[in-house]
Order: C-alpha cells, then structure tokens, then sequence
C-alpha cells in the first residue's frame, strides 16, 4: 500500500487545507494511500504560537476553503494553546497503534481548534479528543503520552525539518522521495505576520489528483 508521509504543525491552517484536500480526493479516486503523519513543529523555529497569527490565518484561509469551518479563537484568551507539542506526540501515539488511528485524531484534534476553540495543548482535551474518535485505542493512548514513549519522535522530525530536508508545514512526501510543500496555493501576506493578513492569490484543489496518482 502506498504511503505519503505530510509534515505538518497542527496548528498551520494550511495543512489543514491540504489534508482536507488531499482526503477528499484519495475518496474521489477511490485510491488505497495511506497518510503518514510527522511533525514540523513552528513552535520550535518561531516559539510559542501567536493568537493573533492563527486568527488572521483562518480568516484568509476559510475563504478558499469552506469545509474546514475556520473559525477565529472564540474561548478565554488564557486557554489558547500557545504550544501542541503534547498533541503532536500524541498523533506519534496513535500512529502507533495504526496510520488510521494517527490520521483520525490527526484530523479531529485540527477541527477541535480550528472550529471549536478547543485548547488542545492540555493533556485532558486530548484524551477527551481521542475518545469521539473510530480508530484510536484511547487507554492505550494515555499510557504512551504519560511515559512520554513518542516524544523523541517528535524531536527527531524536528531535527530533519532543521536539516532543510523538509522546507516548511505543510509539506507532502511521496514514496519516491520527492516533495510537494503548499500544494496548490499561492498565498501573500498584506501586513507583518500576526498584524497583517494573508492572501490567497491563486489555488487548485485539483494538484491533490495528481499527487495521489504519483504515490500510487
């Protein structure tokens, strides 16, 4: 079965585009990929995630994407998850029990922030997370976040992505090696990031047909 591995944050709303893009045409084609999920974690590049970045982000983004349901932060201020490095070992965590597992709570933990303000940094939202989920053994789970089993594995993505191996969030690999960063869109910023705004200057959901037929 072929693999693409996607090299995400959690809280880059452009992955989460490019996920939703990418699943809704591997169902379309009715193509047997799997998704690979690794953390590119921005935090450690920039530091703590901005408010104010993420709600201007979901702003420009919901305008070419719908779907998603972009919301801007609606809970208090003080429960803003300034940091998912916990929620990105935890899709390490999942992973391991099955890429089904891993790209299921992969994709619920985005929609929990992203369109219900959910503080997805802390330990017990995960969980709370993990438990709405099909695939993702929630007591096996919480064992392997509270040994901490998977967070070298988010260390050791992050040390490739230093590597310029993986150039940014997101960014798609495919089994032959090559790599794809943003498929698809096109994007300025109006302003200093997390005071300006961005631009969607041109994008095409239809990249992800292609992307899946190379991977196949």
């Amino acid at each position: 079965m072929a693999t693409i591995e996607v090299w995400s944050d959690l809280l880059c709303p452009f992955a989460y585009v490019g996920l939703l893009r990418l699943r809704r045409a591997r169902e379309r084609l009715g193509l047997d990929v799997r998704i690979e999920h690794h953390t590119f974690p921005l935090e450690l590049f920039d530091g703590p995630h901005p408010r104010r970045g993420t709600d201007t982000e979901a702003v420009g983004l919901g305008q070419v994407e719908p779907e998603a349901g972009f919301r801007v932060w609606t809970a208090a201020d003080d429960l803003y998850p300034h940091t998912v490095l916990l929620a990105a070992e935890a899709v390490h965590a999942a992973s391991a029990q099955s890429l089904t597992a891993g790209e299921e709570l992969d994709l619920a933990l985005r929609r929990a922030f992203w369109t219900e303000s959910r503080s997805i940094s802390h330990r017990q939202v995960i969980l709370d997370v993990a438990a709405g989920t099909t695939h993702v053994d929630v007591g096996e789970l919480t064992t392997a976040l509270d040994d901490g089993r998977h967070r070298k594995q988010v260390m050791a993505d992050f040390a490739v992505a230093c590597s310029d191996a993986i150039p940014a969030s997101p960014t798609f690999r495919l089994p032959d090696g090559s790599t794809v960063t943003n498929p698809g869109i096109e994007v300025h910023w109006e302003g200093p990031f997390a005071q300006g705004f961005p631009v969607v200057d041109a994008h095409d959901a239809g990249v992800y047909d292609e992307l899946l037929r190379r991977a196949g």
